[in-house]
């Protein structure tokens, strides 16, 4: 629980650090966030490991965020 919990809070913190709350990389930070430690908070709760199938799909979201963020960095 405490990498959901480590990654939850900094991606957090990185959203409102964006100007913008639209902005792509907010909310692909946010969804991806949510997916990752809602998957990883619902196992360690006793939820079918299974879900943890779904976990992978979170991470690559906060990975495609930063992604956004160099591309409109770039982009300015």
């Amino acid at each position: 629980m405490q990498t959901a919990t480590f990654y939850l809070l900094s991606h957090a913190l990185a959203v409102g650090a964006i100007p913008s709350p639209s902005a792509w990389p907010a909310r692909l930070w946010s969804a991806g966030a949510l997916i990752f430690a809602a998957t990883l908070y619902a196992m360690a709760l006793g939820a079918p490991r299974w879900l943890g199938a779904i976990t992978p799909l979170g991470g690559t979201l906060l990975i495609a965020g930063w992604l956004s963020l160099a591309w409109v960095a770039r982009r300015r």
